[in-house]
């Protein structure tokens, strides 16, 4: 079994319109999927027919080598997931909550729970009823959640909200923990780019209820590129000068007062000097590498991460 999980021209239609349109993923066994895509491009909807929670309008998804249907008990069993908020029994401890999960699902080995509430770092709150916890503890606990009956596939949506950057860095270890020590295939959705360029075996891209792109980390690594950043006062005077004194065309001004310079083999300390001794102001002048945000940014057409 290459792939864990596929689907055929999956679409949905919600009141005439297409939130979902001819959507074909392909997953592989043991990888952690990255799912992006704007507010609204489709991605909590694409993961809700995977899980049975709605039913396509059109199209097919096969789940370890078997098609999904509404009797596929058995296929639902092998899988974990966070899809939107995390809800639970709030007069109950995070502990109770979690037996409870696990009795529902026919799972019986309860020294687990000591296990997963360990791995998402929610100790001693054994006494305190979930409605007592904050936005975070309730992510920790929808995660120890999805993890405790060791699913073959995790289908995360959103994980990290609500945490801090320690406890986003305590998750992106264990999820690459899980799949790595554990053989957990991972779908994960997040609008934290870099902690998915971290983590990410493969990206998939939807934008208006399309999967535009599906590729491989290490060929978005491959096709990174360099380019050299800076912010000046004076973007007009500024582009003057790299153009008729440094000949440099390939560049991009940005807004206001950013510029990008590509493809060229003039160095940062080169260009400030030009421009400095022909009087133009520079705040700042850096190296840098595109990365999952520029090309995330590229095929979804986005101006800016505020959308994302």
């Amino acid at each position: 079994m290459e792939y864990i999980l596929k689907t055929y021209n999956l679409t949905k239609v919600f009141d005439g319109k297409e939130v979902v349109s001819n959507v074909n993923m392909n997953i592989k066994k043991g990888e952690i999927y990255g799912f992006l895509g704007p507010n609204g491009a489709g991605k909590t909807t694409v993961m809700k027919l995977i899980t049975n929670l709605l039913k396509p309008t059109v199209g097919e998804i096969e789940i370890f080598d078997e098609r999904l249907t509404n009797t596929s008990y058995e296929a639902l069993k092998r899988m974990g997931t966070i899809i939107e908020t995390p809800v639970f029994y709030e007069k109950l401890t995070g502990r109770e909550n979690l037996e409870m999960h696990c009795d529902y699902m026919g799972y019986h080995n309860k020294k687990t729970i000591d296990e997963v509430l360990k791995m998402v770092n929610l100790r001693g709150v054994d006494q305190k009823p979930v409605k007592a916890f904050s936005l975070g503890m309730k992510q920790r606990l929808g995660i120890a959640r999805a993890i405790i009956t060791k699913p073959e596939l995790l289908i995360l949506d959103e994980p990290i909200n609500g945490l801090d950057p320690m406890g986003i860095k305590e998750l992106r270890d264990l999820f690459k923990m899980l799949s790595t020590e554990y053989g957990i295939t991972i779908l994960i959705s997040s609008h934290i780019l870099s902690e998915i360029e971290q983590i990410a075996d493969t990206i998939g891209v939807i934008n208006d209820g399309k999967l535009v792109k599906e590729v491989s980390m290490e060929n978005i690594r491959k096709s990174n590129f360099e380019f050299i950043e800076m912010a000046v006062e004076d973007t007009s005077r500024a582009t003057y000068i790299l153009n008729n004194k440094l000949n440099i065309s390939n560049f991009k001004v940005m807004n206001d007062n950013l510029i990008r310079i590509y493809n060229s083999n003039i160095t940062p300390n080169k260009i400030s000097e030009t421009l400095i001794l022909n009087g133009v102001s520079i705040e700042s002048i850096t190296k840098k590498e595109s990365s999952l945000e520029e090309y995330f940014l590229k095929l979804t057409k986005e101006g800016g991460l505020v959308n994302v």
